[in-house]
């Protein structure tokens, strides 16, 4: 029989700039799922302690990982003790003068914080009301990380808006994929929802399905510069069925329960990825495809594709 594995998404709404005012109210945050029934994860958005739209201000408020994991374990502390939590939280890094978009993974109480994983966002926005690359270094790598539900995936905002990603994270294992988020709202759609909201939700519930992964969203809520983050935190099954959603704009937590049993039956009865895995090696050599030609496939990619 299978763990159920109890997530727990904080839409959260940052004062822009207010480190310590949005770990104070992070913290009141921690006090009321440690009161009520404390889950086995929290996820918090992109940029959860800054605000997103920072500009050159990041060069002030990114910090390495280490120093950001010890500000939360300390927050968690004060209101849950030597419990032990795990967290997926978005911050700006300063990686020794390099700085990333970046969420890392990290158990926190215990003998910690330990930090287990760390993404650095790959696709940086620059373009409409976006500047990340201007100010930020992007990363080089997608990997996955084990966690007591199996393995994950980190994918930050625009990183899962490239098909490519969602797909490699799950060739490469993932049987749960994380996207902590700050997106402005954009357009008008039907009944009254905004545009970007139903697209964010269409691609989401798509890769979940096509994949077989969990997908928990994480939405940045609030203003900022007069732009509005559309928050819309989720929960996807690995049959793309939303299993809990949040309002756009409210300061809430999102809940859900995953069954790890889901992801093997989601699998087994639309078995995509295994047929992907199978196709994979002669899409990679078709010689028409930008990629590069001085080596094979990554050892991982070909390991998934049974080769």
């Amino acid at each position: 029989m299978s763990t159920p594995y109890r997530a727990a998404i904080v839409q959260f709404k940052p004062r822009k700039g207010n480190v310590d005012g949005n770990l104070a109210k992070l913290g009141e945050v921690f006090a009321q799922l440690v009161a009520s029934d404390p889950p086995d994860l929290i996820v918090l958005p992109e940029a959860a302690l800054t605000g997103y739209f920072l500009e050159g201000a990041v060069y002030e408020l990114a910090l390495p990982t280490a120093a950001f994991a010890a500000k939360l374990d300390a927050t968690w502390r004060a209101a849950a003790g030597d419990r032990t939590i795990d967290i997926i939280c978005g911050f700006y890094e300063n990686d020794a003068g390099a700085y990333h978009n970046s969420a890392l993974y990290a158990t926190l109480g215990g003998d910690g914080p330990h930090v287990k994983y760390v993404h650095r966002k790959m696709f940086l926005p620059t373009y409409g009301v976006f500047d990340e690359e201007r100010f930020l270094s992007r990363g080089r790598r997608l990997g996955t990380f084990e966690t007591p539900f199996g393995r994950a995936a980190i994918l930050i905002c625009e990183d899962a808006w490239h098909a490519v990603m969602p797909t490699i994270a799950a060739l490469k294992g993932a049987r749960l994929i994380v996207v902590p988020s700050a997106s402005p709202g954009r357009g008008l759609g039907g009944g009254g929802t905004l545009e970007s909201i139903a697209y964010w939700r269409a691609m989401l519930t798509t890769f979940a399905s096509e994949h077989g992964v969990y997908v928990l969203y994480a939405g940045l809520t609030g203003f900022e510069g007069g732009k509005g983050m559309s928050g819309s935190s989720c929960v996807v099954s690995p049959r793309g069925e939303i299993l809990a959603v949040t309002d756009e704009l409210s300061v809430t937590i999102v809940r859900a329960t995953l069954d790890p049993a889901e992801v093997d039956l989601a699998r087994a009865t639309l078995p995509l990825l295994g047929d992907l895995g199978s196709v994979l090696p002669d899409l990679w050599y078709d010689d028409e495809l930008p990629l590069p030609r001085n080596g094979p496939p990554p050892r991982e990619v070909l390991d998934a594709a049974g080769r």
